[in-house]
């Protein structure tokens, strides 16, 4: 397997791997907009044929007063999960947000019900739960809005961002939490039909 940036002509089989494998579809001019807004920031898993199995479309949000990233769809295709290239193409466009942009965390949305990518986002890239979005969903169902830490993920992995004073600017009042305040997952029966 092969992570590689998204390239213009990978865009029609990006969809096409998103329409095999979530319920959350976007037009090709979507994918477009990503890709030619933000071209650093979307990457690809590919086989040993060089098809693509998997992927991560990235955005930088601008209506904020903090630099941050967003993760607008990600998808590996089911033959090929397990093998860790969910995580990989997270990180791989985490550090682009950092190096490129200065992120300084990264958002994203995932259905309640999803339990699996809760565990990814959670347990493994350690994203927490920023609020509940209700109804946020075409079908009604609620999502975890959610938000990793990408001065920490800096640090970790050594990732240089542009901006020499990345490590010493403090966070916005606004997007720091207090353990109470933080959303819980509590047991609730599966999604809504």
């Amino acid at each position: 397997m092969h992570i590689r940036n998204a390239k213009p002509e990978d865009l029609m089989n990006m969809q096409h791997c998103n329409l095999l494998c979530l319920p959350e579809n976007y037009q090709m001019k979507y994918y477009f907009y990503h890709g030619l807004s933000w071209p650093q920031l979307s990457y690809v898993a590919e086989d040993e044929q060089n098809r693509i199995v998997g992927y991560v479309l990235a955005k930088m949000e601008e209506d904020s007063d903090t630099t941050h990233g967003h993760i607008t769809s990600l998808a590996v295709k089911r033959t090929n999960r397990r093998l860790g290239l969910a995580q990989k193409l997270m990180n791989q466009a985490s550090k682009a947000m950092i190096e490129c942009f200065n992120a300084r965390y990264v958002s994203l949305h995932v259905r309640k019900s999803n339990r699996a990518a809760l565990h990814l986002y959670q347990n493994t890239l350690e994203f927490e739960i920023s609020e509940i979005e209700p109804k946020y969903y075409a079908d009604g169902e609620d999502a975890y809005a959610m938000k990793r830490d990408l001065v920490e993920f800096a640090r970790i992995h050594n990732i240089k961002p542009s901006d020499p004073t990345f490590f010493d600017k403090k966070p916005d009042k606004k997007n720091v939490q207090s353990n109470a305040s933080q959303a819980t997952i509590s047991p609730s029966p599966t999604s809504a039909s």
